[in-house]
């Protein structure tokens, strides 16, 4: 048994904001009520308690993660599942929902029940996606009922967009007759001279074509309103636009079950960081300007963007190091997310903490079908305990990832992770 005593539970499910104990028995969470005793004469006296003295601590729902790469199979050099799954818990996430783009991608289910059979190892939930589309090709349909019926969460080309319309309406027809979730990259090539950076400014400094905020938001607005016309739950994936904060809040005014995800990086920094962090601020959808990085904080507000996920992208520094035109995109995001919600929403007065811990645990756990976790008796002990304003440094020797490409090395942080426990019991401590 495991007694956090002490802690402010926090709970966006049940409201729960207060000093309380929490009992664990197994994988479950059997008590929370002020001050459990556990002396002589309690019927706690003969148990064998480990005691987590959570005094000015946070105790939450496990942090859930609807976005990362893994690049197992086919890319463990940058990331295995069990690397992947220690970041994860290292930064308070007690779930992650995996990306298709391994190779071979997930659009089969040989592929899917390899990451499921090795995600069960891992001491926390690692849950998998399968592919829209055969190879990632944008053109033939997976067995979508088949690889519903073997466990995927839902279905992304994410990477890649799906340009034939036609091909998306068959699938989003498909996905809500599965009850599952169709999660899209936007980004039109049409509208991209050179991936990473984005088309402005800080583009034309470099003499680097860049990706025009077009790409993004014309693909958005046709999804959207194939959203309206299907009825299915369509996600916008690390959304950069502030067109398509807009677009995204005029479908969900027409009753679109659309759902957008928002980035620490997104919401955190601008363009300008390419030209302080170079590669390791290259990324797809680039950093846009601070007229974007406002309208999605606006749009977090609102409740237009209801989820903040990481876009977990570990690439190798060998990778990283090239050119900018020859390096890959992407940064790793697990280990630091919390820490940058703290930093760019709650401390500057945007958010509450208790609605950040609904956008990074309850609303994408709903997106994907999931119960949302929960502070409360009787429900899956996945619990997070981290000081709101603890300050911690990101060093790139502690990172528990197998990459180090991100621009927040160095930098300081709040929302020390000190505990994460997923089943019951202890899988990062800190």
């Amino acid at each position: 048994m495991i007694l956090i005593k002490n802690g402010r539970v926090l709970c966006p499910v049940t409201g729960k904001d207060d000093i309380m104990d929490v009992l664990i028995d197994e994988s479950r969470i059997i008590q929370v009520e002020k001050d459990i005793k556990t002396g002589e004469g309690t019927w706690l006296a003969d148990k064998d308690v480990a005691v987590i003295d959570a005094t000015g601590l946070v105790v939450a729902p496990g942090l859930v993660d609807t976005h990362v790469h893994f690049r197992d199979p086919g890319f463990e050099y940058k990331e295995d599942i069990e690397t992947g799954a220690a970041a994860a818990a290292r930064g308070g996430f007690t779930t992650v929902v995996c990306m298709a783009n391994t190779k071979p991608v997930v659009d089969n289910l040989e592929t899917l029940e390899y990451i499921q059979k090795k995600g069960e190892a891992t001491g926390i939930h690692v849950i998998q996606t399968a592919t829209v589309t055969k190879g990632m090709a944008g053109d033939e349909l997976v067995d979508m009922e088949a690889l519903a019926e073997a466990g995927a969460a839902g279905f992304t080309d994410d990477g890649l967009p799906i340009m034939k319309e036609e091909v998306l309406l068959h699938a989003l027809e498909r996905a809500k007759e599965l009850d599952l979730p169709v999660s899209l990259h936007e980004e039109d090539p049409q509208y991209i001279k050179q991936p990473g950076v984005n088309m402005g400014k800080v583009s034309e400094q470099l003499g680097y074509g860049g990706a025009s905020s077009e790409a993004e938001y014309s693909m958005v607005k046709r999804d959207c309103e194939l959203a309206v016309r299907t009825g299915a739950a369509l996600c916008i994936q690390h959304i950069s636009a502030k067109e398509s904060v807009e677009y995204v809040r005029q479908a969900k005014k027409q009753g679109a079950d659309v759902h957008a995800e928002a980035t620490p990086h997104h919401f955190t920094l601008t363009e300008d960081a390419v030209l302080k962090y170079g590669t390791y601020a290259r990324m797809n959808p680039p950093l846009r300007t601070e007229e974007d990085r406002q309208a999605i904080i606006k749009g977090i507000v609102d409740g237009t963007i209801d989820m903040i996920v990481t876009d977990h992208a570990p690439h190798s520094k060998e990778e990283k190091d090239r050119p900018m035109d020859k390096a890959p995109s992407g940064i790793t995001g697990l280990e630091t997310s919390l820490g940058l919600g703290i930093k760019s929403l709650v401390q500057p007065g945007y958010i509450s903490l208790i609605k950040l811990m609904e956008l990074m645990s309850t609303n994408p756990a709903k997106l994907y079908r999931m119960i949302p976790g929960s502070i409360s008796e009787d429900e899956p002990a996945d619990i997070v305990i981290f000081g709101e304003n603890e300050e911690w440094e990101v060093k790139e020797e502690e990172y528990a990832s197998k990459a180090v490409n991100s621009p927040f090395t160095g930098w300081i942080l709040p929302g020390k992770v000190h505990y994460t426990i997923c089943g019951g019991k202890i899988v990062y401590w800190g």
